[in-house]
């Protein structure tokens, strides 16, 4: 990394590289781009959902906690793909094979929605 980004603090160097980031795409002309891969945030009702596997053995060892997920929904309310965004890879993987079996209100078009799914050991 170039001496003139690091700096005494992380933060400094992280707001450094963002403002280079965004510096570059602005010169390259990718922010249009960018902004138009995002669609509108949709609130697709949910009508069926499958609770995810979460083992005796991870209760046990009190291994819990939020796993994220953006979920691609067809507009027929079948789900065609999820992404992990956050979460323990272990209970990760338990979520994103649940929520592949759920079913959504059927839509005009496809839709990208946000999910989160606790895991509570207790």
């Amino acid at each position: 990394m170039p001496n003139h980004l690091v700096s005494a603090t992380t933060g400094s160097v992280k707001r450094s590289v963002a403002s280079a980031t965004l510096t570059l795409c602005f010169i390259g002309g990718l922010v249009p781009a960018l902004l138009a891969q995002k669609g509108p945030k949709s609130d697709r009702k949910v009508l069926v959902s499958v609770k995810p596997e979460y083992s005796e053995l991870l209760k046990h060892a009190q291994i819990g906690g939020l796993v994220r997920l953006k979920v691609t929904v067809n507009p027929d309310g079948k789900v065609s793909n999820v992404d992990v965004v956050g979460g323990n890879p272990i209970l990760a993987e338990s979520a994103a094979t649940a929520v592949m079996k759920w079913k959504f209100v059927p839509a005009g078009a496809q839709t990208v929605e946000d999910i989160s799914i606790s895991f509570t050991p207790h």
